[in-house]
């Protein structure tokens, strides 16, 4: 039976990939049934290419205040140096491109304690945790700023309440997360009897390394201890996303596209649910998809929008690909390594629930 499920599991993901190709490419066709070439290439040759210049350079500065963060939430454990993270985090990004399905988390956190030899693996897992929490409840904090302050074509007024709904959804998951690492991590360095129950049901020869395990997660469940430095993780996580917030305004003025302040939060806000769903429904190129139907809403062109689109993913394919190729390159480390370093994290117990979590 658990054969023939596998079996079964795998002819799924077979054909996963094949059929979110063909839903992009119609949701693509749908979203650009108006598109006109020509004009394309004319403001594709029109563009300025100063303000392309700079949307990499915007990805490279956010990229380097998550690191500045990553190194408060590592503080606890370790004093890591900020470019030290910030190869690590392209690194990891670069990775995931080529390994999807979380891996650049496992990379990331890999690399970092391959370097610090006195870190933990699952420790630095949970501190990425934390950087994904802070992100998100920040992110979910900004989403009825970004709906309320802005106009747009709603005549059913279904995209405000999605956004909303999406948004407080995503708040008390966040929280209830939040809660239930901080109780996993007073069970574990107790140990309390959740970590016995653990114990209790593997094998012997497991029991003890779930334990260590799941102690080594719980020492990077750690707010960091200066009061100054826990304000700056918040603070970092806003600031990374008013950086993300600002490369569609300047891939807009290469193309003649102005957006104030409240349609770039808007952007980030809508862009962020619509590209989750795209993920989950392996939607491919649900990024540009995404981001022509939400620039449309300001009534920017199909031409200008797909123009836009099309420069922030490039710029952030392209700074991930470099610098990421870099850093591994620096470090020694081939991919080979740190896939075996992911599946050697998969084969221990519980740490795909740990991974998840991170």
């Amino acid at each position: 039976m658990r054969q023939q499920l596998t079996r079964t599991g795998g002819h799924w993901q077979r054909w996963l990939p094949l059929l979110g190709g063909l839903l992009g490419l119609a949701a693509l066709a749908w979203i650009l049934r108006g598109f006109d070439l020509a004009r394309f290439r004319t403001i594709a040759a029109d563009a300025d290419f100063r303000y392309i210049a700079l949307v990499p350079l915007v990805v490279i500065l956010e990229q380097v205040i998550r690191a500045w963060k990553w190194r408060q939430l590592l503080s606890p454990l370790r004093c890591v140096g900020t470019l030290t993270l910030f190869g690590a985090i392209m690194a990891g990004y670069l990775l995931a491109t080529l390994i999807p399905f979380g891996f650049g988390t496992v990379a990331r956190s890999w690399l970092v304690a391959r370097r610090e030899r006195d870190l933990k693996l699952a420790s630095v897992l949970a501190t990425v945790a934390l950087d994904r929490i802070t992100d998100g409840i920040v992110f979910a904090c900004l989403v009825p700023v970004a709906v309320l302050s802005v106009a747009h074509p709603d005549p059913t007024g279904g995209i405000r309440a999605g956004l909303a709904w999406g948004g407080a959804g995503s708040l008390a998951l966040l929280v209830i997360v939040l809660v239930g690492l901080e109780l996993y991590r007073r069970q574990a360095s107790n140990p309390g009897p959740w970590v016995g129950r653990l114990g209790s049901r593997l094998p012997t020869r497991f029991a003890s390394g779930a334990r260590r395990l799941a102690l080594s997660f719980s020492e990077g469940i750690n707010w960091p201890r200066d009061g100054w430095r826990g304000s700056a993780v918040v603070l970092a996580s806003m600031a990374i996303k008013l950086l993300a917030a600002l490369q569609f305004p300047l891939a807009g003025l290469a193309f003649g596209v102005e957006l104030n302040a409240a349609q770039s939060l808007f952007l980030v806000v809508f862009l962020g649910f619509l590209v989750i769903v795209g993920h989950l429904l392996r939607l491919a190129g649900g990024f540009i998809i995404a981001a022509v139907f939400a620039l449309g809403l300001f009534g920017v062109s199909d031409e200008q929008a797909l123009a836009m689109a099309l420069v922030v993913q490039a710029a952030n394919l392209l700074t991930v690909a470099l610098v990421g190729a870099v850093s591994l390159w620096i470090q020694g480390v081939a991919i080979a390594d740190v896939r075996d370093a992911g599946e050697s994290l998969d084969d221990r117990p519980s740490s795909k629930a740990q991974t998840l979590a991170a």
